[in-house]
């Protein structure tokens, strides 16, 4: 069963087009994940589904409603934690899911027992009347996704959910992302965090408005990355890449932190054949070892492929 479909989406804002005939499927039960850099056109794509904001062109469906047609039906039958922490500073813990719960209109006798999960997921029963603005960051999170998920909704989405929040948050979120998809329930989740993305079932990257590519993120990786990825280090990474990339031997190079990676044509003996490409610069005592391409490198892969096909059409029209 599809919960989530989208045909041709397109969302301008005056001359400015933020997405760009995007299509895709979501699967019931599955964690899909949108990732893309800041100003991709993530959270505009994410506003349509949710019925906030209608296409210019184009068509959705999520849970089987129409976004432009029954954006009603739609808010009532998904959970939607957006990008900004979305609960009331000014209220306690309970009192904000006591709102939430009646927005949803919740009924009365199985408000006690959705308010206990939220706490529950939250990690703060015993905690009810806490000021919500006294909460760390990642509490804050757990917090707003159980008040997201409070009505049960059978999809669910997230925006950028743990934008800010410390590694080991960020953790404990994924759990709890995974305890949904256990439940049967659909996660469309937008990030930019590479960590993060590897968790889901699917991918979709999307770049100045347009979906750039849709796999796992393994076959994502697999299909992208062709031939032999070094890490060099020792000498500067920045005028490495900058000897290497004039060199038709070399398929790509970037800089990796304090090192160089390396993207060398398929064929045995690339390592050696990199030493030498080295020596002959200056650096003949550069350390050169192979690695396991990661979402990372076909992400920058993608995006600079991107980016030679904007500048070759003579640059973005949007």
């Amino acid at each position: 069963m599809i919960a989530v479909k989208a045909e041709g989406l397109v969302k301008r804002f005056g001359p400015f087009t933020a997405v760009d005939d995007v299509s895709f499927e979501v699967g019931e039960g599955a964690i899909f994940g949108f990732l893309g850099p800041n100003g991709a056109g993530k959270t505009t794509t994410i506003r349509m589904l949710c019925g906030l904001l209608q296409p210019t062109e184009g068509r959705a469906t999520v849970a089987g409603f129409d976004v432009a047609r029954e954006p009603d039906r739609i808010k009532e039958s998904i959970g939607y934690m957006s990008q900004k922490f979305s609960l009331y500073a000014d209220l306690t813990v309970k009192q904000n899911l006591e709102f939430y719960a009646g927005i949803y209109r919740i009924p009365r006798k199985k408000r006690a027992a959705r308010i206990d999960t939220a706490l529950g997921i939250a990690g703060l029963r015993g905690l009810e009347r806490r000021l919500t603005a006294t909460l760390a960051g990642g509490v804050k999170q757990r917090l707003a996704l159980g008040a997201a998920i409070l009505h049960e909704p059978r999809i669910v989405f997230l925006d950028e959910p743990t934008a800010g929040v410390d590694p080991a948050s960020r953790r404990d979120f994924w759990d709890l992302i995974s305890g949904l998809r256990g439940q049967g329930v659909t996660v469309f989740v937008t990030t930019h965090y590479m960590d993060e993305a590897e968790h889901c079932d699917c991918l979709i990257l999307i770049y100045a408005g347009r979906k750039i590519a849709e796999a796992s993120p393994r076959d994502l990786v697999t299909r992208v990355i062709r031939g032999e990825m070094l890490e060099v280090s020792g000498p500067p990474p920045g005028k490495v890449i900058a000897r290497l990339a004039p060199d038709p031997r070399v398929r790509r190079a970037q800089v990796f932190g304090l090192t160089s990676r390396v993207l060398m044509e398929d064929g045995p003996g690339a390592s050696e054949a990199l030493k030498g490409i080295l020596a002959e610069e200056g650096w003949p005592e550069a350390r050169v070892r192979p690695i396991r391409p990661g979402l990372e490198d076909a992400f920058m892969h993608l995006i600079e492929r991107e980016d030679e096909r904007i500048t070759a059409e003579g640059g973005r029209t949007r």
